[in-house]
């Protein structure tokens, strides 16, 4: 990864990450953020079903195991679904900062082939803060969580309000998640990039 890409470098003013005093303590699992979504949900017969969970300071770990419902080539992990668990991961930084935020931009580096039953262990942490914006990055690892780099990533997620959700969702999957009865998921259906 280039350090210089265009909006991905933090402005020389910006704020070093706090992890917000309510934030999930390190090592706590995160959950599913919604049944539905494709990366974390439980309810996603081919999703990633990706478990994240709280790191030290304003970071998370994740793994998420290759299905062949994952592959693109032959016995490897297809590129989209790899970008995916990395942008997931990522999102699940804001359950840290206790805010919504969407993801701006994603910048992917492809260091060598996932093959199908490989666990991806991954990490993602903030590296910086700027008014609405925050600058994070990510590494996707195989063979546990030292083992060789397999994908990488920083992102620049954008912080939101839930009308974001609610006046560009889907309304009927939005009326579904707004009459949940279950307060905490209903929160949580928008904490995290969907």
């Amino acid at each position: 990864m280039s350090g210089t890409s265009e909006g991905l470098t933090p402005p020389e003013d910006a704020a070093k990450p706090v992890r917000h005093p309510d934030a999930p303590q390190p090592g706590e699992p995160l959950g599913s953020h919604y049944e539905h979504c494709f990366g974390c949900g439980g309810a996603q017969p081919h999703g990633l079903h990706l478990e994240a969970r709280a790191g030290e300071g304003v970071s998370v770990t994740a793994e998420f195991t290759v299905k062949p419902a994952h592959q693109g080539a032959p016995g490897l992990a297809h590129g989209g679904v790899l970008a995916t668990a990395l942008d997931e991961t990522l999102g699940a930084l804001s359950w840290l900062l206790r805010g919504i935020a969407v993801t701006g931009r994603l910048e992917t580096d492809y260091v060598r082939p996932v093959p199908v039953d490989t666990v991806l262990f991954l990490d993602a942490e903030v590296t910086a803060v700027h008014k609405r914006k925050i600058y994070c990055r990510a590494t996707g690892r195989i063979g546990g969580p030292n083992g060789p780099v397999a994908v990488r990533a920083k992102g620049l997620f954008i912080k939101v309000e839930v009308d974001h959700f609610t006046r560009n969702g889907r309304a009927e999957d939005i009326d579904a998640a707004m009459s949940d009865p279950d307060t905490v998921r209903r929160t949580r259906a928008f904490e995290v990039n969907p």
